[in-house]
């Protein structure tokens, strides 16, 4: 069972090093917010699925995050005015709920709808369980995501997402084939090129471990 996500969020904010100078958030209230968020999602019927660093913490240990992701139809944030839209385009929209910042993919992109349709489960988050996107579904965004943070120079982040996807794979059984089969539609081939090169540099890593974990092991 995964931490709730208020606890999660809560301690994304807090352990990070640029709220220790800044004014952060009143992190103390962020569990609180969570619940009345998904008490929103719940009573008003919104269909959604939770995407993104809190579902990929369900998976696996990793980084710290502060915001909460999820896929979610257009015409549904109308009926979420609490939420107050502080960026949009075609594919996305961020905003902010109280305090807690919310970034939503929405279902007008085929591949997102696709992915709420096809690649959701059940996951337990202290005792709440959520829709959440599976193992598959994460790595087929982070892939997805690549080529245009490739473009917009965005390095940090390319880096986070690909090594989102290497302990993903390295700890869970991941059709890449049928990943990929899922994403060409949905990309230029020079970016489904690209996008397998890293996936192969990806699983050229894992293998190296498992070698070095092998010899380790052979030679205790």
């Amino acid at each position: 069972m995964t931490a709730p996500i208020g606890e999660i969020i809560r301690a994304g904010v807090i352990f990070d090093i640029k709220n220790w100078e800044n004014s952060p958030p009143n992190a103390d209230n962020l569990p609180e917010v969570i619940e009345r968020l998904f008490t929103i999602l719940s009573a008003r019927n919104i269909n959604h699925l939770l995407v993104g660093g809190v579902a990929l913490l369900s998976y696996i240990e990793g980084r710290n995050t502060q915001d909460i992701n999820f896929i979610i139809a257009k015409s549904a944030l109308n009926l979420i005015p609490e939420i107050s839209v502080s960026e949009e385009n075609q594919n996305f929209v961020r905003g902010n709920f109280e305090n807690l910042q919310i970034d939503i993919l929405l279902t007008q992109n085929s591949l997102f709808d696709w992915v709420s349709n096809n690649l959701a489960v059940e996951r337990n988050f202290g005792g709440k369980m959520v829709r959440c996107v599976t193992v598959e579904g994460l790595v087929i965004l982070k892939l997805y995501a690549l080529p245009s943070l490739y473009r917009q120079g965005q390095f940090a982040r390319v880096s986070i997402y690909e090594n989102d996807i290497l302990l993903l794979l390295l700890n869970y059984a991941v059709d890449i084939d049928k990943v990929f089969s899922t994403l060409s539609p949905h990309l230029l081939a020079t970016d489904i090129q690209e996008i397998r090169q890293t996936t192969a540099d990806i699983q050229a890593r894992i293998a190296r471990f498992s070698a070095q974990k092998r010899n380790l092991e052979e030679n205790k």
